[in-house]
């Protein structure tokens, strides 16, 4: 699922700045490559492996946020004889720079994935590498992962392939060019066939009962001097590409579980507390979830246009606690599910910044190949769990911490103002929060506001009404310590 994406409108962001270098900083994380994997990786792209099996007749495009230069996929789409569909997904084939067990593979160890705040992002690999010579650009001659994979005319999968390839990209397109054109009538056939896999694909999720968070870029600008917060919606053509994501590594997951040896991203389904929870968000947030619509369905009804709406969708993220990777060689996951997309699956797309993509090609295309796993992607399984869990802290507190800035940074004008809100949590008395009623208990819990959409730490001196319309008072908003407090008012 995608994380929480901030980008900044504005040229005067020397706050934000600052305060996410000292993040940075205090997390201690590796802004600069050693200069031993600078060499390798430098050495590596001038001498890429490149494979035998020549597809460079495919006409594969990428499509990405404006200015991507990290490509790790690209695609293409052709109608089957007989109906359905023919699926062609290029990955960038990072093991075809990468030496087992040399400086630059143990540093992506070290690194696990790519770190993203704000505008920063702290690369997996050397950019020399994610942003040149195994990055799909256009008109370039890559290795990749080519994934092949058939579809009936209902779009499930009817056979999958994945094998080295020689592939180049012919153009390098972002999801607003392409979604204008389809929404003029104007785009390459191509497009028609990615709406048509995508529609097909997410009604198969709804069908098996899958969900897909699409979160909303968050927006940050100064207007008048005063720094403002909103959201942009995905366009269709994003979650239809994100479609075609999952649908390969659902894949992947098939492929691996069928030969018993590989590694799977699981989720247990959400507990009933946060749902319950989910529901008390959604009734202060003035969002009907009628009695007996599901949680996915409830999620599918949100409009991310409103910003009530992008807030629930935040609020929706706290289900996904508990997911995981689960390595297995021999006998099988006594849980293998994903439980939001509702099947098995496995991280398979995004090699360029995820460390464990590049285990799970490895496996697939040894299994297609009807060949042993190679020894040093097989050794390194039973490590990647715990490799990647850490990673995946490492990453989301960093995002936590960037968040929190943001959010100061933007309330810090408004520091003695009221605001409205509903309470959607409530934890009981807790002492020596400095709530300013001296030392008695303060009743503490988390308020969501309207205006700005966000949820904050809220202190009373009484209890606080759960699931009530309230206003509170913005007590504190500090950027250099990244803390916002409300006080219930009246």
């Amino acid at each position: 699922m995608p994380a929480t994406r901030i980008r900044l409108q504005t040229g005067d962001d020397t706050t934000l700045a600052q305060g996410i270098a000292a993040i940075q900083d205090e997390m201690k994380l590796p802004l600069a490559f050693p200069p031993a994997v600078e060499a390798e990786a430098g050495q590596a792209a001038a001498q890429p492996r490149l494979p035998e099996l020549d597809r460079t007749d495919i006409p594969l495009v990428t499509i990405d946020p404006p200015g991507s230069m990290d490509l790790d996929q690209a695609l293409h789409f052709e109608r089957r004889d007989g109906g359905g569909y023919r699926v062609h997904y290029a990955i960038a084939d990072v093991a075809a720079f990468v030496a087992p067990g040399g400086a630059l593979d143990a540093e992506a160890h070290r690194r696990g994935e790519t770190l993203y705040g704000a505008e920063s992002r702290i690369p997996l690999h050397p950019p020399v590498l994610s942003e040149g010579a195994a990055s799909l650009l256009p008109g370039q001659l890559r290795p990749a992962l080519l994934w092949t994979i058939d579809l009936d005319a209902g779009g499930e999968i009817a056979a999958v392939d994945v094998r080295r390839a020689r592939v180049k990209s012919r153009a390098r397109l972002d999801y607003a060019g392409v979604q204008q054109q389809l929404d003029a009538g104007t785009a390459d056939p191509l497009w028609t066939l990615l709406r048509e896999v995508g529609e097909l694909r997410q009604q198969r999720e709804r069908a098996r009962g899958g969900i897909s968070l699409a979160l909303p870029e968050q927006e940050i600008s100064v207007v008048d001097g005063q720094w403002q917060l909103a959201y942009r919606a995905n366009h269709p053509d994003e979650d239809w590409n994100a479609q075609v994501s999952l649908l390969t590594g659902m894949a992947a997951a098939q492929l691996m579980v069928k030969g018993k040896i590989g590694i799977l991203r699981t989720l247990p389904p959400p507990q009933p507390q946060d749902i319950a929870r989910l529901k008390r968000t959604a009734q202060a947030l003035a969002i009907a979830w009628p009695d007996g619509q599901s949680y996915p369905d409830f999620i599918r009804a949100l409009d991310p246009s409103k910003d009530t709406h992008v807030a629930m969708l935040t609020a929706c993220t706290t289900v996904l606690r508990g997911a995981a990777y689960v390595a297995f060689d021999g006998e099988l996951p006594a849980q293998p599910m994903q439980s939001a997309v509702a099947a098995e699956y496995a991280h398979a797309t995004a090699p360029l910044r995820r460390l464990v993509d590049r285990y799970v090609g490895e496996v697939c295309v040894a299994l297609c190949a009807n060949q042993p796993v190679p020894d040093w992607a097989r050794a390194a399984l039973p490590a990647l769990p715990e490799l990647m869990a850490e990673a995946d802290r490492r990453a989301k507190h960093y995002e936590r911490q960037v968040i929190d800035l943001v959010e100061a940074v933007l309330l810090a004008p408004r520091v003695g103002e009221t605001f409205r809100g509903a309470i959607v949590e409530a934890n009981g008395a807790e002492r020596g929060r400095g709530n300013g009623h001296g030392n008695a208990a303060a009743h503490g819990g988390v308020v969501m506001l309207h205006d700005p959409a966000i949820e904050a730490r809220v202190t009373s001196a009484t209890p606080l009404p759960l699931g009530q319309e309230v206003t509170v008072r913005l007590a504190a908003a500090d950027p250099v310590k990244r803390m916002v407090r409300f006080e219930l008012a009246g």
